[in-house]
């Protein structure tokens, strides 16, 4: 059907459109984290000093919505990068209003649980996040009864469910498990979120 003069043509939301919109977005966020320890390395890591997150200081509430961008080195971007791409592509699949309420509480969640528990130092990575995103995946199925989401679930476990050994508390200093464990909190807090938020949409 043509579209007649003065008329604003109607986008539609198809899982193709939804799938080329993800890739842009996870792929352009982690082009960005990629950019970023570029300009990093070549500072000497100075912008961790900055703006990489300290526990329990003043200053290091704002951090909080910094040191996720921030790295310790190209191997800890690319040890974030292709589970970001495949954990965020895939909630990126549930629409925009579902990704951005899973990062958001993933990022503050993770924040938060360091400035609050964490052993001290600074704190980098986008790890929180991924963790966040993961458990989210792993959850939402059974709040939302989706029998597909819950099947989802089952393949990521048993593809990726070593990463929850990240949870425990480790004595290796330069894994911030309070990081991993306050992103898995808030992406499961993304999950009850947003299905109280679709139970008072039906009600």
């Amino acid at each position: 059907m043509l579209d007649t003069p003065g008329e604003v043509p109607v986008t539609r939301d198809t899982p193709a459109s939804r799938a080329r919109g993800g890739l842009l977005v996870v792929g352009s966020f982690v082009v960005l984290l990629f950019a970023i320890e570029l300009v990093n390395t070549f500072m000497l890591h100075g912008l961790n000093r900055v703006f990489g997150l300290r526990p329990r200081s003043a200053d290091g509430i704002l951090d909080i919505f910094t040191f996720p961008l921030l790295h310790a080195n190209l191997n800890h971007v690319m040890s974030n990068a292709l589970p970001l791409i495949i954990f965020g592509f895939l909630v990126f699949m549930s629409g925009v209003r579902v990704f951005l309420t899973a990062v958001a509480c993933s990022w503050l969640g993770s924040g938060v649980a360091v400035w609050l528990i964490g052993a001290g130092g600074i704190t980098v990575g986008a790890s929180g996040i991924v963790f966040g995103l993961f458990a989210f995946l792993l959850v939402r199925g059974f709040f939302n009864r989706n029998w597909w989401q819950i099947l989802l679930s089952v393949v990521l476990f048993l593809a990726y469910g070593s990463m929850l050994f990240g949870l425990i508390p480790s004595f290796m200093g330069f894994v911030s498990w309070q990081a991993h464990l306050g992103g898995a909190v808030g992406g499961v807090v993304s999950a009850v979120v947003l299905r109280v938020r679709s139970a008072a949409r039906r009600g």
